[in-house]
């Protein structure tokens, strides 16, 4: 089974067995997400055949559409079989060998690039009525109006990682003083989230604040995705698990005090544990036929 995961500018491809190991993987930069795509998949140490799973951020984009047309032109005998959002191909993947493993009823939440979310229901993956279900990005979290809220989603505006860089910059600019500004030589515009981690790891107290403030507007998103999903597992994602020494427990205290304790005693709330690759595995497993209710 092949799946692959449509980024900006880039894509990673793999290849796994029916117990989702991955046998090969492949990585492609090129701003053409569709021959990215289509590299990845050549360069995988497996043939390219019969059915394969896509998943994207926001898969109606254009070239999300093209993308899967390129696909189509380089590899005749391969049929892309489904394309749903990353969050929901990180579901599955979740609840088929990672974190929710076994569980019929999940939610995924995770933020990198963007924010996504995904649901399992039964098994199966739920995507709605047009595979717009748990779009995170654009949960209200703030009574205010901006234009990248409008773009973007106010969510993914404040938590993505472009987003907790310019509060970063945003303090900054506002003269807090930071030693992220040390280790760029000064030029804002080369700061990157792991410039932030880092220092508020390493006690940099504009860093700690700009990540307090993240970890609430997640906690407030999950909370509220719990809310209305009532999952067996919720599963946190992106750098909710790789920078977990920051996040996860300021998320689940956030959790827990947004929702009534009789959910929040039952609810089950896990770091994902596929890291980078989830939406890619879980595209893979909705190419295979034997998916209970697979979209395709």
């Amino acid at each position: 089974m092949i799946g692959v995961e449509l980024l900006d500018g880039r894509a990673l491809a793999v290849a796994v067995d029916d117990d989702g190991r991955v046998i090969a993987r492949a990585e492609v930069d090129n701003a053409h997400v569709g021959t990215a795509a289509g590299d990845a998949i050549e360069q995988l140490t497996v043939g390219a055949h019969g059915s394969i799973g896509l998943a994207a951020a926001a898969p109606d984009a254009p070239a999300i559409l093209d993308a899967i047309a390129v696909i189509a032109r380089r590899f005749a005998n391969v049929t892309p079989r489904s394309l749903v959002s990353a969050g929901t191909a990180s579901a599955l993947a979740e609840t088929w060998i990672g974190a929710a493993r076994g569980a019929q009823d999940a939610a995924y939440f995770g933020v990198a690039e963007h924010a996504t979310a995904g649901l399992v229901r039964g098994g199966a993956p739920l995507t709605g009525s047009r595979g717009r279900a748990a779009s995170v990005a654009w949960l209200a979290l703030n009574p205010v109006e901006r234009e990248d809220y409008r773009r973007v989603g106010c969510l993914e505006a404040e938590v993505a990682a472009a987003g907790i860089v310019r509060r970063l910059v945003w303090r900054i600019k506002a003269g807090d003083r930071s030693r992220v500004q040390d280790h760029v030589g000064g030029d804002l515009a080369a700061i990157r989230l792991d410039h932030v981690l880092d220092a508020a790891r390493a006690g940099d107290g504009v860093s700690i604040s700009v990540m307090r403030d993240t970890a609430k507007y997640l906690g407030m998103a999950a909370a509220n995705l719990a809310a209305i999903v009532d999952p067996e597992v919720l599963v946190l994602g992106g750098v909710m698990a790789s920078a977990s020494d920051l996040l996860l427990e300021p998320v689940r205290t956030e959790i827990a005090r947004r929702l009534p304790r009789p959910m929040i005693d039952v609810l089950t709330i896990a770091p994902a544990t596929l890291g980078a690759d989830a939406a890619a595995i879980g595209a893979a497993r909705l190419a295979s036929p034997a998916l209970p209710g697979g979209a395709g």
